[in-house]
């Protein structure tokens, strides 16, 4: 435990991680040193007792979104993305019980030979039992983006925040790998972020948490101890709330 963590913000959280946040210095698939990181940076915030769920992406293995170029359907497409993130949740499954800290994987696709079939009340009673679980197979339906199906699971599991895990620092008001004078906001409201359409998490997610209140903390995972220090209290990337925006 770090000097600066005094008090928790957060009791559950849960944590939106791209595929690509697995990719390390790869172009594509799962690289173990960024595994490993990410399962270390996990597990210490789960040893302050602070319960864990988390939505994974697939697009480091595959994106349903450009199924144009394979000549996929996307509908076809988007089950194959939902694969993928079954496969990234089994591996980050191993990796934090490896660091010690008890995970299991449930998914909205029905493949219980290989993890476990999503229900809320087993969710509820993983993570009440200390379990960190993590979540597969998107919303189980095509068309629905992993940022979507972050929130619904926010939603259903009653979290208090969602930390969405970027490669940039925040949010931001226009893309600062094309714009070296881009604006980051350290913190902007849900309805801007409509009006702004800016594309750093999904509009339907954000109208969802918008409906229910649930603040979406955006931040650069590759940076360590920035889940720590968002549990904590302390102002990190750009926080998505029904407040005004700050530069």
């Amino acid at each position: 435990m770090t000097a600066y963590n005094k008090k928790l913000t957060f009791n559950r959280i849960l944590i939106k991680l791209s595929g690509e946040s697995l990719m390390g210095d790869k172009n594509s698939g799962i690289s173990h040193p960024a595994l490993k990181e990410i399962a270390s940076e996990i597990h210490s915030v789960h040893q302050l007792g602070i319960q864990i769920a988390i939505v994974i992406g697939g697009g480091n293995i595959f994106r349903g979104m450009r199924s144009s170029e394979y000549s996929i359907g996307r509908v076809t497409a988007d089950y194959m993305g939902m694969l993928a993130t079954v496969i990234n949740a089994l591996a980050l499954n191993e990796a934090l019980n490896a660091v010690g800290s008890p995970s299991t994987v449930m998914t909205a696709l029905e493949i219980e030979r290989v993890v476990e079939s999503y229900t809320r009340e087993r969710a509820l009673r993983h993570l009440d039992e200390g379990r960190i679980v993590i979540f597969a197979g998107g919303t189980g339906n095509p068309y629905f983006t992993t940022d979507t199906a972050a929130t619904l699971r926010a939603m259903e599991t009653n979290a208090q925040a969602i930390l969405k895990a970027t490669q940039v620092d925040g949010v931001y008001d226009r893309d600062p790998g094309k714009e070296p004078a881009a604006k980051l906001f350290s913190k902007i409201s849900y309805e801007e972020v409509l009006r702004n359409k800016l594309r750093v998490i999904d509009l339907t997610a954000i109208s969802m948490a918008m409906e229910q209140q649930i603040p979406i903390f955006v931040f650069n995972i590759g940076k360590r101890g920035n889940i720590e220090k968002i549990v904590s209290g302390h102002k990190v990337g750009t926080l998505i709330s029904g407040e005004g925006n700050e530069g």
